[in-house]
């Protein structure tokens, strides 16, 4: 079997309750960020360090499941090994500043982060009138069956 030329993370994204509180809160971090004279990106930080880094960081996404159901994604810019306060290993992922909305694809709930192969993510959502429909909408349309 070949080897995957790059893999993606699926995360649950607690807490949110759109694509936008998500982006809203990655702004967030990433002007905190610049106000403590840090560079002024969106970071996501997991106790675990992935070890499938180097085919996260060929073409890897972070895959957000919002409400039961994966809207959007961030590229992943960098996974960085970091200390947390209380001296534990941790992992930072860098993100790109982009939200790309997704096809909406439900999820069940799990912990953690896991790996999503390439051809089990969903797809970009390519019309601006799907993308820019409210999360309402989108999610509608999910339990519908229409996507």
């Amino acid at each position: 079997m070949p080897e995957t030329p790059f893999i993606h993370l699926q995360k649950l994204s607690v807490g949110s309750l759109s694509i936008e509180t998500l982006a809203e809160w990655q702004r967030r971090v990433a002007v905190r960020r610049g106000e403590e004279g840090l560079p002024a990106f969106a970071d996501h930080i997991t106790r675990m360090h992935p070890k499938r880094k180097d085919e996260l960081l060929r073409n890897g996404s972070i895959y957000w499941v919002i409400k039961g159901v994966i809207q959007c994604r961030n590229q992943i810019v960098d996974l960085q090994e970091i200390f947390t306060q209380d001296g534990r290993k941790a992992c930072r992922i860098v993100l790109a500043p982009e939200l790309v909305p997704v096809v909406p694809t439900p999820k069940r709930a799990f912990q953690g982060w896991r790996y999503l192969k390439p051809e089990d993510a969903p797809s970009d959502l390519t019309h601006r009138e799907a993308a820019d429909l409210p999360a309402h909408l989108r999610r509608k349309l999910v339990d519908l069956g229409a996507w």
